[in-house]
Parts: structure tokens; sequence; C-alpha cells
């Protein structure tokens, strides 16, 4: 996983699930299918982002999941103010439980700070409660 990433709120999810049905929803997504985050700010730093990049998504205060960021496009609200688009893969890939203060708009993450995926045998594992995961992530259990 080479390249610069991003970190952010899903704002309303209580889970991993939940934000990954909310993906799969006509609004969530694009019009050629694919899941997309509208943010007002344009990343600056486009190049390492879109050499390998992903988008860490915080939930419940924990750090649970990424997804590989595929391209950014601009889109024009209704108020004619540019924004960014960052396309998304559909994947959603989880990682280790990492907890994380709240925050506004996102920020960026440097790859040696980010948290490692899960195994491949553990990327279908339901969510804990996410007072138990923050626990175990304080301990490193997790």
């Amino acid at each position: 996983m080479a390249g610069l990433h991003l970190i952010k709120l899903s704002a309303g999810s209580k889970t991993v699930e939940s934000m990954a049905r909310w993906q799969a929803s006509a609004p969530a997504k694009g019009p050629d299918g694919l899941p997309r985050h509208v943010t007002r700010m344009w990343p600056r730093r486009e190049a390492e982002l879109l050499d390998g990049g992903s988008i860490y998504w915080v939930v419940q205060g924990l750090i649970q999941a990424r997804q590989r960021i595929l391209r950014l496009d601009e889109v024009t609200g209704a108020d004619g103010v540019r924004r960014c688009a960052i396309v998304l893969d559909p994947q959603i890939l989880r990682t280790t439980t990492v907890p994380r203060r709240p925050f506004q708009g996102w920020r960026y993450l440097r790859p040696e700070d980010a948290p490692a995926d899960l195994p491949a045998h553990r990327q279908d594992e339901d969510d804990l409660p996410p007072e138990l995961s923050a626990a175990l992530a304080d301990i490193g259990v997790i």
C-alpha cells in the first residue's frame, strides 16, 4: 500500500455494515455506480492520494475500515459551488481497530500511521460493540 491516505469520520454510521449499506444506496453513488464521498475541499496532495491511497473510516470513534481511492471528480452542487467527489473502490477492507477522537472534515494520514488490514480470513467478521472494540484497542488486543 503506497501513497498518502485520508482519514474521515463516517458520520451517522453505527457499524461498518451500516456504512456499506449507505454506500450501496443510490444517493451515495456517482453516475458510474461507484460509491463516492463529496467534500467541500479539494485535496492539494491529489497525486499522492491517487498513487495507491485509501480513505480510512472512523466509525463510532474507531478506525475500522478503509477503501481505495480511485479518483477525484469535480462536482457542482445545486448551489453552484465546486466540490470534490472522492470516488471509492466499492470493496471495504477491515483494518485493525484504532481509537480516534472526533474531528471535522478529513485529514491526511501518512502510510506509516495507517492501521494494518485484517487478514483475509477475518474480513467478514461481525462488528464488536463499539465500547468493547475501543477497550480492546486501548489495551492492544485488536
